[in-house]
């Protein structure tokens, strides 16, 4: 088989005919089972929702302002269509973001995904993403799971360890970050581990960037990414290198101008909007704050579904590093614990091995070893994340409202 089902080689006016139909249903019911969405949509009658005009025409939510929302009404801010008590699991991401998970097998579709990344029934796949509090581990080893593999569930962290299950296991697939992939063949040339076994990647979580696909090329690995978030589950998923991703069939995807919900033409970079088609969490038009654009034209590989470019960077300041997102406000309350500090601004960079690196670069009057630890720690605390610590002069850092500025280039 080629293609993961049917699904993919759809007509495109059987797709948007068939999507739309299940988005009218899906505005019928979050409006009589989601709080939150009856009264964002009382106005709206579903039947109008027939095709991408009429729903550019409904209201976005953003990704950025769930915090605040699900703080006003816990856990799920209302947009959740089923008691949380039918619910398989529920995450929580950094912020804190509570994520729920439906009880179906491949809640978040991973399996599409997997299985245009050549794995196949019979595989052991090394999994890499987390398990705790946040939902990736869950995504691909469900996903992974759907198509017939066997999972090591070995999640991040201990480099070591992780290296010495390889060489006894020899999975022959990854999952992960690609930048964890390349530590863990470096850890193991450098520990003399045998983890020639692996042969194929899923990578997700941060850019996939051209050096480090040709190093895990010439280590026989093939690797392919994946475009998710821990709200929406699988967005976009690759199947020929650098030429796009493409949509998955459980979702709608539209590329709007920043700070508004309008529809931009192809090939024009813009946000991510997706409407997720699920009873559990109906989640219609969800900014993501993710920048891609569409990609012209349709993929070589067969699949009929629409493309976009990738990750493209964000359009607000939420930063995702090591896959993990970052918010201006974790930033502020790790300022906050330190009356020292005047001003500061948390910047993320590549360092020479092209693995993201992030310092906070403070203003301060006092300054010291002792601060610069401890500060660091808190950063760590709260943002689940290690960090540098830099001075820098009073009045230095620009007056132009960022809090986080991300340096890394992708191209």
């Amino acid at each position: 088989m080629d293609f993961y089902d049917d699904l993919e080689t759809r007509k495109p006016d059987e797709r948007e005919r068939e999507q739309f139909a299940a988005v009218s249903m899906q505005v019928a019911h979050a409006k009589a089972n989601a709080p939150y969405f009856a009264a964002l949509l009382k106005d709206i009658d579903p039947k109008d929702i027939r095709d991408r005009k009429s729903l550019a025409a409904l209201p976005v939510t953003r990704k950025s302002d769930l915090i605040g929302l699900q703080k006003q009404t816990p856990p799920f801010a209302g947009m959740t269509a089923v008691p949380n008590g039918a619910l398989g699991r529920i995450f929580s991401s950094p912020g804190p973001i509570y994520d729920p998970q439906g009880p179906r097998g491949d809640f978040w579709r991973m399996g599409r995904a997997l299985f245009a990344a050549g794995f196949r029934h019979g595989d052991v796949v090394h999994n890499t993403f987390s398990y705790h509090f946040t939902p990736a581990g869950f995504m691909m080893d469900l996903g992974a799971q759907a198509i017939g593999c066997a999972v090591f569930p070995a999640g991040i962290g201990q480099t070591e360890l992780q290296v010495a299950a390889i060489a006894d296991l020899k999975p022959n697939a990854y999952a992960g970050t690609p930048s964890f992939l390349k530590i863990i063949l470096e850890k193991a040339d450098e520990l003399n581990f045998d983890a020639s076994s692996l042969k194929k990647a899923m990578v997700s979580g941060e850019a996939l960037l051209p050096p480090v696909r040709d190093w895990l090329k010439a280590r026989g690995i093939e690797v392919r990414q994946s475009y998710g978030t821990a709200d929406l589950g699988l967005v976009a998923y690759e199947t020929i290198p650098t030429a796009g991703l493409i949509v998955d069939e459980g979702v709608i995807v539209e590329i709007v101008r920043p700070g508004t919900g309008d529809p931009l033409t192809d090939g024009q970079v813009g946000e991510v909007v997706v409407t997720l088609l699920s009873v559990e969490y109906p989640l219609i038009r969800f900014a993501t704050g993710d920048l891609s654009a569409v990609a012209a034209g349709a993929s070589a590989c067969g699949r009929t579904n629409m493309r976009i470019k990738g990750w493209m960077g964000r359009a607000d300041q939420t930063t995702k590093v090591k896959g993990m997102f970052v918010h201006p406000s974790q930033v502020d309350q790790a300022v906050r614990r330190h009356p020292e500090i005047l001003k500061a601004r948390l910047v993320v960079n590549h360092d020479a091995g092209r693995n993201d690196v992030m310092t906070l670069r403070c203003e301060s009057k006092t300054r010291s070893d002792d601060l610069s630890r401890t500060i660091s720690d808190t950063l760590r605390e709260v943002c689940k994340l290690r960090g540098e610590v830099e001075f820098v002069d009073a009045g230095s850092l620009p007056n132009d409202g960022k809090v986080i500025e991300d340096l890394r280039k992708y191209d």
